[in-house]
């Protein structure tokens, strides 16, 4: 599961990311309404948290503009305006959730997971072949054996399923799983893809996760 967070203030949003990494979800920030917006009408994400005050656009301004597009993706305000007026307001305006400002963590995490339940009716199943993966458990089962993963490894085969049968560019896959956005040697995700098939115990007829040689890998339905 992608987050994106549009926070100014650097200290809130670096804890509110390294939180939601250790949870297992990609993040990524936008510390201005505009670029939030930018990044947001990419279709990328399965939930904004948004500040309501922000430079260059405010939170309710963007959230306008990008419930035009995404009708259905959740929305959760971060804020510290709290009188009954503002929360009918914003959540009039197109969000899902309202959280004052401060919060504890462990209170949004699981209003994120709620909203994130909501959103797929069920507990979300992705499969890939006899490759089962429960997003909100954190499980992967082959069959019915459980296959134990390392964070990294869980988040990088959650990217290649939910993009099953398109190509996933090596700069692609280093941006939206290690979360680095600069010129960087992308020979590490062999590694983890190769600890993949390993731990997956993939045999020679069963080439579910493909290498495009030259441009990435792509998770594919024999």
């Amino acid at each position: 599961m992608r987050i994106l967070i549009v926070e100014d203030e650097p200290g809130i949003s670096n804890f509110l990311k390294q939180g939601l990494e250790e949870e297992a979800f990609a993040v990524d920030v936008a510390d201005n309404g505009k670029e939030g917006l930018e990044l947001a009408l990419s279709g990328n994400y399965d939930l904004l948290l948004l500040d309501w005050m922000l430079p260059g656009m405010s939170g309710i301004e963007l959230t306008r503009l990008f419930r035009r597009e995404f009708p259905n993706t959740p929305i959760i305000f971060l804020t510290a305006k709290d009188t009954v007026d503002e929360t009918v307001f914003g959540l009039q305006t197109g969000a899902n959730d309202y959280i004052k400002k401060p919060f504890h963590f462990e209170e949004l995490l699981v209003r994120i997971r709620v909203q994130l339940r909501g959103k797929q009716g069920l507990e979300e199943k992705l499969s890939l072949g006899p490759i089962s993966i429960f997003p909100d458990r954190h499980l992967v089962q082959k069959g019915d054996e459980e296959i134990q993963l390392t964070q990294k490894e869980f988040a990088l085969l959650e990217y290649l399923v939910r993009n099953k049968n398109k190509v996933c560019r090596r700069t692609r896959i280093i941006e939206s799983v290690w979360d680095i956005h600069f010129e960087y040697n992308t020979g590490v995700i062999d590694v983890f893809i190769n600890s993949l098939r390993k731990k997956l115990n993939l045999q020679k007829d069963e080439d579910y996760i493909q290498t495009i040689r030259g441009v990435g890998y792509m998770a594919k339905e024999l």
